[in-house]
């Protein structure tokens, strides 16, 4: 029996097969850990991370709380550089709890999505 890490993995590859981010519209690539959340942008196209974000520095507040604060830290260093529209990477994790709360908090900050 393949362990939750094996199964997320193959769920992000089949993902990270359909989607992919340009210079225009980057991929806001979410990863989790048991206890911090990060988030970049990234133009897949050349390479590069244009943008990344976490809650290393955001030491209060339950953790869905500080993942909704790097959706909206995201944001605004996205929009800064120009860029309203991005194509949203779960990275294989379900959309709920600190995945959900990140893609609230960059929907509010201003990205599309």
């Amino acid at each position: 029996m393949a362990t939750k890490q094996a199964k997320r993995k193959i769920r992000h590859k089949r993902i990270r097969a359909k989607i992919t981010g340009t210079s225009k519209r980057p991929r806001l690539a979410v990863f989790r850990s048991a206890g911090h959340i990060y988030a970049q942008l990234i133009d897949d196209e050349k390479g590069k991370t244009l943008a990344s974000a976490s809650d290393l520095a955001i030491k209060r507040g339950k953790k869905s709380e500080r993942a909704k604060e790097v959706g909206k830290l995201i944001a605004k260093v996205s929009i800064e550089k120009k860029i309203k529209g991005v194509v949203f990477d779960r990275g294989g994790y379900p959309y709920h709890g600190r995945i959900k709360a990140l893609a609230e908090g960059a929907r509010e900050g201003g990205l599309n999505f």
